[in-house]
């Protein structure tokens, strides 16, 4: 099979040997997957994949065909439209997964669609349900908003009947944004998002980490929740003041998706099977696809991504 492959902090296209699948588990033939900020880290090995996933494969997402069955496998038959979440080896053409953790692609979806939808919205649903406990006529604040799980969290939110605010450094991101449920654009290009947000909100979603650390404690409200995606603007926050999370019984939740053990991930695809996929079916739902790459240009698509030039998904096709 064909691979994308971290070298030296480069990404190529290898040959490798086709994966089997064991007890329990499917072989998918990817038709898409997508990128995410984990894989340009991985490529610099500032982020590792977890044991057990290739090394030197990013892709922490597909949309594939089932190709064929290891031993044991009830729940899927050959050429069944799958998608999901894996530690890395999404940038592939063939990739295992045990069969509880593969999802139903919905039925109107296309492949790039699809593997828009994992990672994104699965993040977001956990995030905002799950760390954050978000309730019908709360606030919240969803940094990095038009990233592929801040346009997921947009919509999701909207459903919940948040009111929703978001932070972009492109006014014109914000605007596109607003059809899918932002109420409130708040633009970061030229003054901070604190002095922007002039009421307190209940729940932040933040990627961003460090930096906005401090303005994000300000803002919440008695007994608001910040739940800490990521730190892609730093990991290190100095003079913090823990005051105000003990004045106003603040909740600081971290998560990722990645490092989870396997009956965790089982848990999230059973939370996508209940809650997201039938809206999906039903339209309410839809990925934000801002491009679709060819995989033979993939080092193109990590150039992008890192002059921050995308919006929504950026999706690699086989």
């Amino acid at each position: 099979m064909r691979a994308a492959i971290y070298r030296n902090a480069e990404v190529l296209l290898e040959e490798r040997p086709d994966p089997s699948p064991g007890p329990g588990q499917l072989l998918v033939r990817v038709h898409a997957s997508a990128l995410n900020r984990a894989d340009l880290l991985q490529r610099k090995g500032r982020y590792p994949a977890p044991p057990g996933w290739p090394a030197d494969i990013g892709g922490l997402e597909y949309a594939g065909a089932v190709e064929s069955l290891g031993p044991g496998v009830t729940r899927w038959k050959v050429g069944d439209r799958v998608m999901g979440l894996v530690g890395g080896g999404g940038h592939a053409e063939y990739v295992v997964v045990h069969e509880d953790e593969a999802l139903a692609v919905p039925s109107k979806l296309s492949w790039t669609d699809a593997a828009a939808i994992p990672e994104a919205f699965l993040t977001a649903w956990d995030a905002l349900t799950t760390r954050g406990q978000l309730q019908r006529g709360e606030r919240v604040l969803l940094h990095a908003v038009a990233s592929g799980v801040g346009t997921a969290a947009v919509q999701i939110a909207h459903q919940l009947g948040a009111t929703v605010l978001g932070t972009s450094r492109s006014a014109e991101k914000l605007e596109r944004l607003k059809p899918y449920g932002l109420d409130e654009g708040v633009d970061t290009s030229t003054r901070g998002f604190r002095e922007q947000v002039t009421a307190p909100v209940d729940l932040i979603v933040d990627p961003l980490g460090a930096p906005a650390f401090m303005d994000n404690l300000s803002l919440l409200a008695p007994r608001g929740r910040l739940v800490l995606l990521g730190f892609l603007q730093g990991s290190r926050a100095e003079q913090v003041e823990l005051d105000q999370i003990l004045r106003k019984r603040l909740t600081i939740v971290g998560t990722v998706m990645r490092s989870r053990p396997p009956e965790e991930r089982r848990a999230v695809a059973g939370e996508y099977r209940e809650h997201l996929l039938p809206l999906f079916e039903r339209g309410v739902l839809r990925p934000v696809v801002g491009d679709v790459v060819p995989m033979a240009e993939i080092a193109a698509a990590h150039d992008r991504m890192e002059r921050n030039e995308t919006f929504g998904k950026v999706v690699l096709s086989w």
